[in-house]
């Protein structure tokens, strides 16, 4: 949650008539808090990505935390009076005035977003992440430069952290230390463990759960962290990967099937056999 609210801030200082930045349109903010909170993983990152598991999430809690007291004590940030009016123009209009055309706004920076992590994924850069997700220390043993990669995760993650952090203080409109604590943070998380680690669209599927349930259903509203713990204790029970684990699985599995099916060789086991059978038939 701190690069989210590095990200909203940014957008607010340079949109809300609350403060003397005010002149720049709300689309040109988004590019500069992505850029902002980069350098906020950047700096964050550097000293602290040599630590690993409960170290590095209670490193990352306490980020959070001191972004928002910052927020709370620097009289720029204005606390608890927060910024108005994010996102509007020069004449102090919003940019958009119906609901529908921030969705559209957000779905295609959404579809953007994933078409480039997707890209990502596929490259040197990608497989080198998955390695050091399954196992770190034979990642490194087998020659990934497991510290420069981990900083190009934080740093990317920063930079969608802090473009969403924008998105959100446009929309919103309102924005002050209050919306930035530990449980929004811990939502963040639980979203990504309920949908599943590694599989975007698992992550979709458990934002869906954690941000619009509770929206859609307001009756279970004062009691979503209560049952959004009980349903992380039974996954982390009886499904520790998420509804949706890791894709590279199943990626493999259907490989292994398409190869079974066609014939082809299957260069990971050494199987010609099916191969050798589809030369003679052909003979």
């Amino acid at each position: 949650v701190g690069f989210f609210a590095v990200g909203a801030y940014v957008t607010a200082l340079f949109t809300s008539p609350s403060s003397s930045l005010h002149k720049l349109p709300f689309l040109w903010t988004l590019p500069l808090a992505m850029v902002v909170t980069m350098i906020f993983g950047i700096v964050l990152g550097a000293p602290t990505l040599r630590l690993r598991g409960d170290y590095l999430a209670i490193v990352t809690l306490g980020f959070g935390e001191i972004i928002r007291l910052l927020a709370d004590n620097v009289d720029p940030l204005r606390g608890q009076r927060g910024f108005e009016r994010v996102g509007t123009n020069n004449a102090g209009q919003p940019l958009f005035e119906h609901a529908t055309q921030w969705y559209w706004l957000t779905v295609s920076i959404i579809i953007v977003v994933l078409a480039l992590v997707g890209n990502l994924e596929r490259s040197r850069v990608g497989r080198a992440w998955v390695a050091i997700r399954e196992d770190e220390d034979v990642a490194e043993i087998m020659g990934v430069a497991t510290y420069k990669f981990k900083i190009w995760a934080f740093v990317i993650g920063a930079a969608i952290g802090g473009l969403s952090g924008g998105l959100y203080a446009g929309k919103l409109g309102f924005v002050n230390n209050q919306s930035f604590d530990v449980v929004t943070s811990m939502l963040f998380l639980a979203a990504v463990v309920l949908g599943g680690a590694g599989n975007k669209v698992g992550v979709l599927l458990g934002a869906v759960v954690v941000a619009y349930l509770p929206l859609r259903f307001v009756q279970i509203a004062d009691y979503n962290c209560l049952i959004f713990g009980i349903a992380l204790i039974i996954l982390m029970i009886f499904r520790p990967q998420g509804l949706l684990g890791a894709r590279q699985h199943l990626l493999a599995h259907a490989r292994h099937a398409y190869r079974h099916l066609t014939g082809h060789p299957d260069p990971s086991t050494g199987d010609t056999r099916h191969a050798t059978e589809s030369t003679r038939g052909e003979v």
